[in-house]
């Protein structure tokens, strides 16, 4: 592949030209997350309460804070006191479902996860 700015051939899966510093990738297709925006939504439908789409998208930290708060909150409802912990964990899927929805989910690295 070439430089449409100054002719010199970069390699195919190039961002930016090495020789002039000039995007080579169109800035929506370069700030858009690897993972896939369909992927994430179905994990987040599904599986949300686990975690599973903060798994996918790479922010593991908060995947096992929501996936031990609703085993947690499971655990405690015998008891009558975990029902705030899995309505706190239903209230944040559902943001995080909206989010991937409008576009303004993000991965690890702060790229969105975009259709």
């Amino acid at each position: 592949m070439y430089c449409k700015n100054c002719g010199a051939e970069i390699p195919d899966n190039a961002v930016i030209c090495v020789k002039c510093g000039v995007s080579v990738v169109p800035i929506e297709q370069a700030a858009k997350s690897p993972c896939s925006f369909v992927g994430a939504l179905l994990l987040c439908f599904f599986l949300g309460g686990f975690g599973a789409h903060r798994f996918y998208v790479g922010k593991t930290g908060t995947a096992i804070a929501q996936l031990l708060m609703t085993i947690i909150g499971v655990v405690l409802s015998l008891i009558l006191v975990g029902y705030f912990l899995v309505a706190a964990v239903g209230i944040w899927v559902l943001v995080d479902l909206i989010m991937i929805i409008i576009g303004s989910f993000t991965d690890k690295n702060g790229l969105p996860v975009k259709p």
